[in-house]
């Protein structure tokens, strides 16, 4: 039954993130909503948003390389912007 499911979602093209991905994507999650919360505690607008977009991109990257790449891109975002 296992090998039926598996023929099935390759049919339909899905395909499992790796766990590479997963970590990645739970990491920048959790440093988005970090960065969002301090910057709403702060009062700064442009922390909070990139740490919405932190917690959300992952939701439109499927490559690993992207996330990691976007992910850093934001983090710098949100550390050149501190006081």
């Amino acid at each position: 039954m296992d090998d039926l499911e598996t023929v099935q979602a390759m049919r339909l093209g899905f395909e499992w993130p790796t766990p590479t991905y997963l970590f990645g994507a739970l990491l920048f999650g959790l440093l988005g909503w970090v960065a969002y919360r301090r910057g709403k505690a702060a009062g700064r607008p442009r922390t909070r948003w990139l740490g919405l977009a932190l917690m959300l991109y992952p939701y439109l990257v499927s490559n690993t390389w992207a996330l990691y790449g976007a992910g850093a891109l934001l983090c710098a975002g949100i550390w050149l912007d501190r006081e």
